[in-house]
């Protein structure tokens, strides 16, 4: 009912910056915490910051606090995730998910619906 759309990943050096965008097809997008969450080649989904729905809020994973910052922008529907000082363990599929709720864990417990996703490749 809901789709989610990611861009901006790319193949980028350590210390550059990306800014990931991530879409909302449809109604109610301000209706949802926005997350982003990552994946690892062989390694399992792992939670990346999170936006409440008016974004006054927002939580980050220790890994990133200090160099990436979400935002949203609810009159178009998009969620970002800027990404600075980025290094070779960033490098991920970065996936957009809308949530319940967001919680310090920043677990996929509330996650309704998710993006396909979009490659971050930093090299060293």
């Amino acid at each position: 009912q809901v789709r989610l759309v990611e861009s901006g990943g790319g193949l980028v050096q350590a210390g550059d910056s990306l800014k990931l965008s991530c879409v909302a097809s449809g109604r109610d997008f301000s209706s949802y915490a926005m997350g982003w969450f990552r994946q690892a080649p062989g390694k399992g989904r792992e939670g990346v910051s999170c936006v409440s729905r008016s974004g006054g809020n927002t939580k980050y994973a220790d890994s990133v606090k200090g160099r990436f910052s979400i935002s949203r922008d609810n009159g178009k529907n998009t969620v970002y995730l800027q990404m600075n000082s980025l290094k070779p363990e960033d490098t991920a599929t970065y996936l957009c998910a809308a949530s319940r709720f967001c919680v310090p864990e920043l677990d996929d417990s509330g996650v309704v619906f998710w993006g396909k996703g979009t490659l971050v490749t930093v090299s060293s």
